[in-house]
């Protein structure tokens, strides 16, 4: 059962003063029906939960600004929609990018005009440079992550990481990738 506003109130008032019990009845609470509405888009499991952690984390980071103009679960469904734009906007980049069939190029170049070769170049140079100008731990865990394609469970045990540290190291790249490429 979802808690009415009040008590949603006094969880979120008790998760900012770090009450870790409030924070536990925030997970069991939403955590599920979060996760639902994350399948419901987004078929990989594995970027499922993904995706899931980063509207957890999200989430967290927003409720000092927090307003209760809607609930939790609706404030948390907005934030995993735009999670979910963003995976999906960063497996596009990925795929332009890191594209791993030797003629895309060459079909491209077919099929692009001569704005949109110039783009895709563009865009391809800036995320390298992008990449090359984060620290060397962050390179590694993206390109384990996005280029090579390995889960976070993976990216832990060939870092020699516990699982929630490859997930803040993760975390944390993409933050810095964001920030990087926004300044180019």
């Amino acid at each position: 059962m979802k808690p009415g506003r009040c008590e949603e109130k006094e969880l979120v008032e008790n998760i900012l003063k770090g009450e870790e019990s409030s924070l536990r009845k925030f997970y069991d609470t939403y955590y599920r029906p979060i996760l639902s509405f994350i399948r419901k888009r987004i078929n990989s499991e594995n970027d499922v939960e993904e995706v899931l952690q980063d509207t957890l984390l999200g989430a967290l980071d927003s409720f000092r600004d927090f307003s209760f103009r809607c609930s939790i679960f609706t404030f948390l469904c907005s934030i995993a929609s735009h999670k979910v734009i963003d995976y999906y906007r960063r497996k596009k980049i990925k795929n332009i990018v890191f594209s791993k069939i030797p003629d895309v190029e060459e079909i491209l170049g077919t099929l692009l005009g001569p704005e949109e070769i110039l783009d895709h170049e563009m865009l391809k140079s800036k995320i390298k440079k992008t990449l090359l100008s984060l620290s060397p731990m962050y390179q590694k865990i993206i390109d384990l992550k996005y280029i090579q394609g390995y889960t976070v469970s993976e990216i832990a045990e060939k870092l020699s990481l516990s699982f929630k540290s490859c997930e803040s190291h993760l975390f944390r790249a993409r933050k810095a990738f964001v920030v990087a490429f926004e300044k180019k």
